[in-house]
């Protein structure tokens, strides 16, 4: 059985053409907030939009390339959050520090819930992963070491010693290189994770179980492996987001950011490359341009959800192939 993703194995026919390409759209979206007037708002709307696109493509590997519902990603997302806010309150540690431990506890944290979870199938592994988010949230909400329900405030500025220097982001301009730079080594990554052995296993394993048992595939290994890569790119998300806001508390665990990643993967369409970034995109705008209220806007956000699952499960690439396809048939 050939695999859906053909085009993850191409390489392209001229790369210095698509490292210009890639170099220019990333420099357009550097001085894209610029060019809109630079003001606070629309730093803020571009880090936001940065963030959770990170965020989405950690669920988007697992959705993806395993076909597995993962409710329990706003876990590693937490994780991030309250390193950076713990270890910087408390022990004035710098960026590097407090992102390295976001990421060491989501690949603890992935590896444990992976080994407990990963043995179901489907609608169970989605139940188990999102019951261990209601406790984790739980367990924020009441653990005084965790800021209890208040949260942890006056997160301090980031800093990242470079050496010769010192990367600091007191604002959402300040931080709106790095969570570009962010956002654009995610996309590197899944790139380069869609044409690697373990995402072609991936798929393997989604598509054809019996064809990957007896090409000597363990699935278990190879849905446990994924789990547990998907989780840091989250984690580095709620990492940066903790900095942005100056704040995390156990609405980092709400309902609201699961359906966000679920929604901005969906919407668009599954192993689209850059479809978490163009789903995100999409709900920001409607949240900040055409927004109908903060439980309003979750509505909208549910529904549209619901709506694309039902109606075109393919999400909009899916779409548009179809258009595309007939358009392109003759007319009889």
């Amino acid at each position: 059985m050939a695999l859906d993703a053909p085009a993850a194995r191409r390489s392209p026919r001229h790369p210095a053409i698509r490292a210009l390409a890639v170099a220019a759209a990333v420099a357009l979206a550097y001085w894209l907030p610029s060019w809109l007037g630079g003001s606070p708002l629309t730093y803020g709307f571009f880090v936001t939009l940065a963030i959770f696109s990170v965020m989405a493509v950690g669920v988007d590997i697992v959705l993806s390339y395993l076909g597995e519902v993962s409710l329990g990603h706003t876990i590693f997302w937490a994780i991030g959050g309250y390193s950076a806010a713990i270890l910087s309150t408390s022990w004035d540690a710098n960026g590097w520090i407090t992102a390295a431990t976001a990421v060491g506890l989501a690949v603890l944290a992935a590896a444990f819930l992976g080994w407990a979870t990963l043995k179901t199938r489907e609608f169970v592994f989605s139940l188990a992963t999102y019951a261990a988010a209601v406790v984790a949230g739980e367990i924020a909400f009441n653990t005084d070491a965790l800021g209890g329900s208040d949260g942890i405030v006056g997160i301090p500025a980031l800093r990242l010693p470079l050496g010769f220097a010192e990367f600091s982001g007191r604002s959402n301009q300040e931080l709106w290189p790095l969570a570009l730079l962010l956002l654009v080594l995610s996309i590197y990554f899944v790139d380069r994770f869609r044409r690697s052995r373990l995402g072609t296993e991936a798929l393997m394993v989604q598509m054809n179980p019996p064809l990957a048992i007896a090409s000597g595939l363990d699935i278990r290994k190879v849905r446990f492996r994924v789990f547990v890569v998907s989780a840091p790119i989250t984690a580095l998300a709620g990492w940066l987001y903790g900095y942005q806001r100056a704040y995390v508390g156990p609405d980092m665990f709400d309902m609201y950011f699961l359906t966000l990643m679920l929604t901005a993967v969906i919407v668009v369409g599954r192993r689209v490359l850059l479809g978490p970034l163009i789903g995100v995109a999409l709900i920001l705008l409607q949240q900040n341009y055409f927004s109908i209220g903060g439980d309003g806007n979750k509505v909208v956000l549910g529904a549209v959800l619901a709506f694309v699952l039902i109606v075109w499960p393919q999400g909009l690439a899916g779409l548009a192939r179809r258009i595309w396809r007939a358009r392109a048939q003759p007319r009889s």
